[in-house]
């Protein structure tokens, strides 16, 4: 009797530590490991003021590796850059100034608001926070809203400060009324004319995803 209980006592263990063994084979998740993998997903979540960095994804296109520069204060400019980056499927750089623009500084019916002393000097060039590196595109997009018929002057600062040889520039402004006028031409000169400088447009208020997709295909078919 001592012998066989004995011997089921063996039994029991052995099979005890079988369970023990197959559990371990299918171990409960780590709440930590979870929120581990948790925060890396968050991490990888695009922000907004992510969407206007370079990208890397381009189109087969002869514009080859683009990207979208531009200079916008109240935002009309930045929906027309976002939808060429779109349609073209390239990356964004925004102009920052130093100092940013307040709705005094572009009160243009005032003489003495910053824009307005800026626009009437030609030799003022308002500083750009921060830099960007354009020397392996191949197209470059810029984009400034019109200012007194002109191209604000912190455009003069980013063109001043960048070489293009090489490259084709395509300007592309905003305004309510004024046209691209002679904005772009002026740009090229103060860039030393390096690079080549294609005809630019204008684009007005409430400006759709077809209207640009249809500037952006003649375009293509000039150069």
């Amino acid at each position: 009797m001592r012998m066989f209980k004995k011997v089921m006592t063996l039994a029991v263990s052995a099979a005890f530590m079988c369970g023990l063994a197959s559990c371990s084979k299918n171990p409960v998740a780590d709440p930590s490991a979870s929120s581990a993998s948790a925060q890396t997903e968050k991490s990888l979540v695009v922000t907004e003021k992510e969407t206007t960095e370079t990208s890397e994804t381009e189109k087969d296109s002869k514009f080859g590796k683009a990207l979208v520069v531009y200079f916008s204060c109240t935002g009309n400019t930045k929906d027309v850059a976002l939808k060429i980056a779109n349609e073209v499927g390239c990356g964004t750089y925004e102009i920052v100034p130093s100092k940013a623009y307040t709705t005094d500084d572009l009160n243009y019916n005032n003489k003495k608001s910053r824009a307005t002393r800026e626009q009437n000097d030609k030799n003022a060039r308002p500083e750009i926070e921060g830099t960007v590196d354009l020397s392996s595109y191949d197209t470059i997009f810029l984009g400034y809203p019109i200012w007194f018929a002109k191209a604000p002057r912190i455009l003069c600062t980013f063109v001043e400060g960048q070489n293009f040889e090489g490259k084709k520039i395509i300007p592309f402004c905003t305004s309510g009324s004024s046209i691209i006028g002679s904005s772009a031409t002026e740009l090229a000169e103060l860039a030393q004319n390096k690079g080549r400088w294609i005809s630019g447009t204008r684009f007005g208020a409430n400006v759709k995803s077809t209207d640009v997709a249809q500037w952006i295909a003649v375009v293509e078919g000039e150069i």
